[in-house]
């Protein structure tokens, strides 16, 4: 098909029509070109939300404190639920599904962290052990709080990277001493959270010293756990488990959503992952409508190149041009054109988005835009099978002309 012969003959007849080939191959070039960016920028957006839920384990419930908006066994609404160190214990006796547990102790007020000149208001939570891998956290530099911490209520903190730059600087500061609120505490390990950024800024001590010396009593603020593999409906099962059993626990009737609150992290991933499978359908839906539009494009232009070179043909056919060797002239210059400018729309689509990468910063809800290269170049294959048979028709019935007929052709 590609003989030299043919492909001079192409050339120059593109080179007489420049504004035609350049309609044509820009019509199919800008198809590819955003196909490229819309897939590249629906997976920005799955990229941000699927390493957001992987920072922190998937399979990971958090329940909350609310008040009662339901009349129960004869008490009021408005009644406002408190959680004690005996919801713990219900939750680690009676759930066996629950891999790991952590209650949490928020120390709030005037949070003020010190250390020498310097100091910072921080989040400051006492924790189990557990919560490092709850949070998906790693520890850089020593060590996260243990049960020994818990056991003897030791004065320890684990604080944040980003605490750790902001007090001590250049300086190591495992075994230093930094102050809550006028009292000491010795630092055992910097941690990073894969949550990013906004979540290193904070100081984790054991559960049992923070609610001993900034609690009340016997007082938890919420919990956090993980639960072992389950389908949707198990997980939805198991949920509405946990909020029954703390309705008895509690007298708050079972249906009352707002006397706590479960933050269920599969159920988001799950209703996150469909709303992203539908931007993938609806991108898809465009790109191609843009695609159909490039080669509807080709067939029309090739229909009135066909038109303008009735007479050419007319004369090849007379002086004995066979009918197959006009089809191959045609439909080599759609191949041709249709490849070329697909490989710019992709190569230009690619750039684009390597661009946006290196440019917009990666953050909670764009990242990483890119396309997968095996679609890439199946669309622009496709494009250029596409443009081969959108030239053909016209070739076709440019080979069935009759010689008289054309050459009478104006």
């Amino acid at each position: 098909m590609f003989d030299s012969e043919n492909l001079q003959e192409i050339w120059e007849t593109i080179r007489q029509n420049k504004l035609r080939t350049f309609l044509t191959g820009f019509s199919v070039a800008w198809g590819i070109f955003m196909l490229m960016i819309l897939l590249g920028a629906g997976n920005g957006l799955k990229n941000a939300a699927q390493k957001s839920f992987a920072q922190d384990a998937t399979n990971s419930m958090s329940i909350y404190t609310g008040s009662t908006e339901k009349a129960y066994n004869g008490l009021q609404p408005g009644r406002n639920i408190s959680f004690t160190n005996k919801d713990f214990d219900a939750l680690d006796r009676n759930f066996e599904a629950i891999n790991k547990l952590t209650s949490r102790h928020n120390v709030y007020g005037n949070n003020n962290v010190r250390y020498k000149d310097k100091r910072g208001d921080y989040s400051i939570t006492g924790v189990f052990p557990d919560m490092m891998d709850i949070e998906g956290i790693y520890m850089p530099e020593g060590r996260f709080i243990n049960k020994t911490d818990m056991n003897q209520n030791r004065k320890v903190v684990v604080i944040g990277n980003k605490v750790k730059q902001a007090l001590f600087g250049r300086d190591d500061p495992k075994g230093n001493f930094l102050r809550i609120n006028d009292i000491s505490f010795k630092v055992v390990g910097v941690y990073k959270d894969r949550g990013g950024e906004r979540e290193n800024d904070r100081v984790y001590l054991p559960f049992t010293t923070g609610q001993k010396i900034f609690g009340d009593g016997n007082e938890v603020h919420s919990f956090n756990f993980t639960i072992g593999d389950m389908s949707a409906s198990e997980n939805k099962a198991f949920e509405e488990e946990i909020q029954t059993g703390f309705a008895q626990r509690h007298s708050f009737h079972p249906e009352d959503e707002n006397a706590i609150y479960i933050s269920n992290r599969y159920e988001n991933y799950l209703r996150f992952m469909k709303l992203f499978n539908g931007i993938d359908i609806f991108i898809w839906i465009i790109g191609f409508g843009t695609l159909i539009a490039g080669i509807v494009g080709v067939s029309n232009i090739m229909i009135i190149v066909v038109k303008e070179r009735t007479k050419e043909i007319g004369i090849r056919k007379a002086i004995g041009a066979q009918p197959g060797l006009i089809v191959k002239q045609i439909l080599t210059e759609a191949i041709l054109i249709t490849a070329f400018a697909g490989y710019v729309g992709l190569v230009a689509g690619v750039g684009v988005l390597e661009v946006m990468a290196s440019v917009i910063p990666s953050s909670d809800f764009f990242r990483n835009p890119e396309v997968n290269f095996n679609i890439a170049i199946s669309a622009t294959v496709l494009l250029v099978l596409a443009g081969a048979v959108a030239g053909f028709f016209p070739a076709r019935r440019a080979s069935k002309i009759k010689p008289i007929v054309a050459l009478k052709e104006e």
